[in-house]
């Protein structure tokens, strides 16, 4: 179950993109899709939602979002030049307007001290 801060974040989302007659292309890592999962079980999201990549690893994060590996080289998969570079992306392999992106750390044990 969504959320109710989450659901209405998304109504909100969903009222402006389709205002403006804009298509929205998510590029996620860490959330596995459940971006676009929780944007597309709203009615009516075929009007403003274009497409979603999940790029988990970091090597699809460079083969389906054209993410420099020069940027995750210097930067690492969690950062914000690659959450750029993931958004980037997506609009340039979409017929998307605008994008969200989102790269961290996911599961029980976090991170690594680095």
């Amino acid at each position: 179950m969504l959320d109710n801060d989450i659901l209405a974040a998304a109504v909100a989302l969903a009222g402006a993109l389709q205002k403006q007659r804009l298509l929205l292309a998510t590029a996620e890592s860490c959330t596995g899709g459940g971006i676009a999962q929780t944007l597309t079980s709203l009615s009516g999201a075929s009007t403003w939602f274009d497409r979603g990549f999940v790029t988990y690893s970091n090597e699809a994060k460079q083969e389906m979002l054209g993410v420099p590996a020069s940027t995750l080289a210097t930067s690492g998969a969690v950062s914000e030049a690659t959450a750029l570079d993931m958004a980037r992306g997506a609009i340039s392999h979409s017929r998307a307007h605008v994008s969200v992106a989102v790269t961290g750390i996911a599961g029980p044990d976090g991170g690594t001290p680095d």
